[in-house]
């Protein structure tokens, strides 16, 4: 599986951002993807994670109400859409494969990472 993930840019506190990740692969529909981010100076952490149907969604406390993934599984897309952006969340976002589920949300469940887009939230 390869990855690729685009949409980052700088914004303001308040604004918002599509990320984009395209999968390569005849199974994108039959596996869950997610959503992490690392900003400078700490680990990479969960932001969201969404089953292969798009039915089944969880999100970290700290996006939660704010940020929304979704999926088209004819375009082989995940999407990550961001709204009322904080400063806190500047940082490189990266789409993620593997066995993820929404009761597997560790950096240990990625097989897969695509290459990081890097979002920044100005105050």
């Amino acid at each position: 599986v390869q990855l690729q993930a685009y949409g980052g840019g700088l914004v303001q506190a308040g604004g918002s951002l599509r990320l984009s990740c395209v999968a390569s692969g005849r199974t994108f529909s039959s596996y869950y993807m997610g959503w992490f981010r690392q900003a400078p100076g700490k680990e990479r952490e969960f932001v969201a994670v969404i089953s292969g149907s798009g039915s089944i969604t969880r999100y970290a406390d700290s996006v939660k109400g704010r940020f929304t993934i979704s999926r088209d599984n004819a375009k082989n897309t995940v999407y990550l859409q961001m709204n009322s952006l904080k400063p806190e969340d500047t940082a490189v976002y990266y789409c993620a494969a593997g066995s993820l589920t929404t009761g597997a949300t560790n950096v240990g469940a990625v097989s897969y990472w695509g290459k990081g887009t890097l979002v920044t939230v100005s105050s």
